[in-house]
This record gives structure tokens, sequence and C-alpha cells, in this order.
């Protein structure tokens, strides 16, 4: 590795690939490239592969609907198996998938759970209690534990794996959290029917944007199981191998930075998009170093 931007000795066009996923995954979440930018350089750039494979599946599902959207999931999925095949097309998410997975032991099933979460989505899946719910969180976001955890090496076994799973989940319903506003202008609601039911909140009140008494107690209750997520998933990082302790542990704290963000926004997610600003993420990686240097060496 010389310039730290393509796996050694890459043809160019892998290069190209590589950072064309870097540059996904920077313009998508910029915390998400904060966390990966702690990984080893090769570690990093197969990090970037990943996101960027989830984020071709992920805009699928966030910008179409119906047979459509259902026939463009079903090419990407097809495109993912040809990748881990090492046959991927001249797509560069595919090109650089495909040295990913050759190099690390990221597993298809993953993939395939992704796969089966945003059909959720594709389908207009109705979200009728928690049950439903967790298992979105797991399928569109925990599953990426399981793609990073072999990048970034571990130990514990499947345990750690649970951990990582877990801290997929917070992350994800933290996003859920966050973009209740925009998710109904997709004529999406992630918040589970028994859940509103229980607190008094509607569908209709959800489109006239009332932040209600009882809204913000629904938000509450689960804002405050996404931070157990947080600290389930958390006791997972001392088992993750060198820097990427501080990789995955800098992307957590800073994504449950939002769910701070929304509560001093009393909840109010409809005008509002919570999160976490540049400055303040750098804030946090002094906190984070010493938490990681307090936790018990496995």
């Amino acid at each position: 590795m010389t310039d730290g931007t393509s796996p050694p000795d890459a043809p160019a066009t892998l290069k190209q690939a590589v950072d064309h996923c870097r540059d996904v995954t920077r313009a998508h979440s910029k915390t998400f490239f904060l966390g990966s930018r702690f990984f080893p350089a090769r570690q990093r750039q197969a990090v970037w592969a990943v996101y960027a494979a989830c984020r071709c599946g992920d805009d699928i599902a966030d910008e179409s609907a119906g047979d459509h959207a259902q026939a463009a999931l079903s090419d990407w999925w097809e495109r993912t198996q040809r990748a881990f095949q090492g046959q991927p097309g001249r797509d560069p998410v595919d090109r650089a998938l495909a040295w990913a997975v050759s190099t690390y032991a990221i597993p298809l099933s993953a993939f395939q759970e992704l796969h089966e979460g945003l059909l959720m989505d594709v389908r207009g899946h109705t979200f009728e209690d928690m049950r439903d719910l967790s298992l979105y969180c797991r399928r569109v976001a925990g599953v990426v534990g399981f793609m990073i955890a072999p990048i970034s090496g571990y130990q514990g076994g499947s345990g750690t794996l649970d951990h990582a799973l877990k801290l997929g989940q917070a992350m994800q319903l933290t996003n859920i959290l966050r973009d209740v506003g925009e998710d109904l202008e997709r004529g999406r609601v992630y918040l589970p029917a028994s859940l509103m039911a229980r607190h008094g909140v509607s569908r209709q009140s959800l489109e006239r944007g009332e932040v209600t008494p009882e809204y913000r107690a629904l938000m509450q209750e689960l804002s405050a199981l996404a931070r157990e997520w947080y600290a389930q998933g958390r006791a997972g990082i001392p088992m993750l191998h060198g820097s990427a302790k501080l990789a995955v542990a800098t992307a957590a704290r800073a994504y449950e930075g939002i769910l701070d963000d929304l509560a001093r926004n009393d909840f109010d997610n409809f005008g509002r998009r919570a999160y976490v600003s540049g400055p303040r993420k750098l804030l946090l990686l002094p906190q984070v170093w010493w938490e990681l240097r307090g936790a018990p060496v496995p």
C-alpha cells in the first residue's frame, strides 16, 4: 500500500472502484465515514466497499416502490451474488465488493438478510409490533455488523457478533426516530402500530406533525430502547482487533448523539432533522478514546 487509496498492486480500474466507494460513503454518511478513517488502509477500503454496496440497495428501497422497485432490487441482489462469485460487472461498487469479499470472510448471508429487509420497504410492510420493528432493524442494519466484524478481526465468536448485531440495530432505530417526518413523505411509518395505540398516537396526528405529550412519550420509550441496544452493542467493541475498536466506537457514539439532539429539540422530528455537527463529533473523540482505554482487555 503506497497511497492509502487502493489495494496493493491494484489495476487502475479497481483503484477507481475503491475510490468511488470512498466517495459514496463520504457523501451519504459523514458519521460512518469518520469512523472508517480509523481503520488501517486495507480494512478501510473494504469497509467503504461494503457500505457502498449496502447503500445501493438502500437507495433503491428509498427512492421507488412497487414492481419497478422489486425488479431493481432483484437486479441489485443478483449483482451482489455475482460479486461474491468473483464475477462482477462493470459497476464500480460491484468490482470493489468482489475484491473485499475475496480478501475478507464477509458472509453472503448478511447481504441476503439485507435484501429481505429492503423488500419489506418496497412491498410496503406494515409494522404491527416491536417484533416487526426489531426484525427490520436487524435486517437492514444489524447484519452490517456481520459484514464489518470479519474485516476488523475479532475474538469471542458468536457472542461478539451478537453485540455487533445489536449495535447496528441501535443505529437503525436511531435513523427511524430521526426520520419520522421524512419517512411520512414517502408514505412510510416504521413506528409499531401497537405501540402508537398504547401511547394514543394516530397516523393522522403524525401526518399533521403534532408533537403532543403522547408523541413525546412514544419517542422517549423508543429512544430508551435504542440506548439500551447501544449499551449492549458497545460491550462487544473491546473484542474487536486493533484500531477497529476506535473506528466502531466513534461511529456508535456519534450516532447515539443524534438521540441527544432529538431530545434537546423536544422530539420534534417533523420539521427539523436531528444531527451531530462535525465539530461536536470531533469533540467526542477524546471521550471515546478514554472509554476504550479503561475498558477491560479481553
